[in-house]
């Protein structure tokens, strides 16, 4: 599993236009308090108003990292997949995504086509509000708790020759009037 940061947006201290505003200052402050109380013990990362840290769910272990986004003030939380999609298997897996994805009130899943890394996305627009424990929460677990629920999906699509349609219909279930995709959250 690398430590190497994904493709987060781009949004350097040293290229904000002025110092950031009150708001965005108690927002890294914040979100730096609740992750070190949740124990999810975070490595800040240079530069950036961004953590990385790792988290252990029931089916793998997830890269994770999270950014406030300075001008727009928003927080963004990604949960990353440590397995890679090979070239072959990216239609497959942009299916099973897609399927993953409709229904999902809260995030969604990605595949960068370019490297076949797969992660969960989940944000939140506080401008103007204060950045709370709880919107933080409500942000980073959705993700990580959706990645882990359909890890073994993925995997088998990737791995085990699984089409999309039966790794999800396998992992939502399949209930009179309810369609594949429909997601939990």
């Amino acid at each position: 599993m690398s430590d190497s940061t994904p493709n987060l947006p781009n949004h350097d201290l040293d290229h904000n236009s002025g110092s950031p505003n009150p708001n965005i200052l108690q927002a890294f402050i914040t979100l730096g308090e609740f992750l070190a109380e949740d124990k999810w013990y975070p490595q800040r990362i240079d530069n950036q108003y961004a953590y990385r840290m790792h988290f252990a769910g029931k089916n793998g272990d997830f890269r994770c990292f999270t950014q406030i986004i300075t001008n727009m003030e928003q927080l963004l939380f990604y949960a990353i997949s440590s397995a890679r999609v090979p070239d072959e298997i990216r239609p497959a897996v942009a299916e099973f995504i897609t399927r993953a994805n409709y229904g999902m009130r809260i995030g969604n899943f990605e595949m960068d086509f370019s490297d076949g890394e797969v992660r969960y996305k989940s944000s939140l627009d506080f401008e103007g509000e204060t950045l709370t424990h709880q919107l933080i929460r409500n942000t980073i677990y959705p993700a990580v708790l959706s990645m882990d629920r359909y890890l073994p999906g993925l995997l088998s699509v990737i791995y085990g020759g699984r089409t999309p349609f039966e790794a999800i219909e396998e992992i939502e279930g399949q209930k009179p009037g309810k369609s594949p995709g429909a997601a939990y959250l």
